[in-house]
């Protein structure tokens, strides 16, 4: 795609995420009960612009798994709501699929002072983008996803012409109207634009945006690593117990796919230096932690291509 083209100038009034939403017009009148409910309402429609855009959500996880599989990275990009969103998802799926931090990175406007509180003007320093993500090097190996409720977030949208100028995949997550440059042309890879409408209170994307975008991340990062192989079935088989929750948990999936008792598959994973999915190839294919290890990275981390189908409710 060629690059250089300048963007739509933005007119905040006429974007969908500033509207006024008509079934909040006396909200202030309201009591608890009809405020919650109406939040609740409002909240399920981010459900349904998630799901009307799976086709085009799923082409951006083929894209995140595609990429991560020839040793690149997914950076996610945002300020505000977006961007803490974009953090929180990067931290955890360090450890739900055990995976190195370096992995998924997070670059959110005004750093880290910006996940606890608002950085004033943080969103409108393009120069500031530039720097960080040169700073994390992208480059055409990474794919970067860059989140702007409204659209025209001047960080994000800064930075994703950085990443088109190092010619990284791109991912861009909007709940405005469609975004493109002057010549119509998309402005990323693959572009998710989620239809949320107005909010209860004009304007603020904490909301139901905010709800669409999580869902989204969600579903981006999660169906990427399913695909690379991290889970079996349901089962978080890559789990990097760090504490007592997760090792009780990685025990559990153990004991499951082995019908082993608790002691035995305790024991199993610290043979396997606390891998859960190390341990299963160990139990079913009758092989040392070493092996074990060389097996999934010949069948590319799939558990499923080297113990095939097993029965999930063994060991209950």
């Amino acid at each position: 795609m060629p690059r250089g083209r300048a963007p739509k100038a933005p007119d905040y009034a006429a974007l969908p995420t500033e509207a006024d939403n008509p079934r909040s017009e006396l909200l202030d009148t309201l009591p608890a009960l009809e405020v919650v409910k109406l939040m609740a309402e409002e909240e399920a429609n981010a459900v349904k612009a998630v799901r009307a855009r799976a086709d085009v959500i799923a082409q951006g996880a083929r894209l995140i798994a595609d990429t991560l599989v020839k040793g690149g990275r997914l950076v996610y990009v945002g300020a505000g709501t977006s961007g803490r969103l974009g953090n929180l998802d990067a931290a955890e799926c360090v450890p739900t699929f055990g995976i190195p931090p370096s992995l998924v990175e997070a670059v959110v406007a005004g750093g880290s002072r910006a996940l606890v509180k608002s950085v004033e003007g943080a969103e409108d320093d393009t120069r500031e983008a530039e720097q960080r993500m040169r700073r994390i090097a992208v480059g055409p190996q990474d794919v970067v996803c860059c989140i702007a409720a409204s659209g025209v977030t001047p960080f994000v949208r800064a930075a994703l012409e950085y990443a088109h100028s190092r010619r990284a995949a791109t991912i861009f997550i909007t709940c405005g109207r469609t975004v493109t440059y002057e010549d119509g042309s998309p402005i990323a890879d693959v572009v998710i634009e989620l239809a949320t409408g107005p909010e209860v209170i004009s304007g603020s994307t904490r909301l139901k945006a905010g709800t669409a975008t999580k869902i989204t991340l969600n579903a981006l990062s999660t169906t990427a690593f399913v695909l690379l192989g991290k889970t079996y079935g349901g089962l978080m088989v890559d789990v990097r117990p760090t504490n007592a929750k997760l090792w009780a948990r990685a025990t559990r999936i153990v004991r499951r796919l082995t019908g082993l008792g608790e002691e035995e598959a305790l024991a199993l994973i610290k043979k396997a230096g606390g891998r859960a999915k190390v341990a299963l190839v160990m139990h079913h294919a009758h092989v040392n932690a070493v092996r074990a290890k060389e097996l999934l990275v010949l069948h590319r981390g799939s558990l499923r291509a080297i113990v095939g189908d097993l029965d999930v409710r063994a060991g209950d």
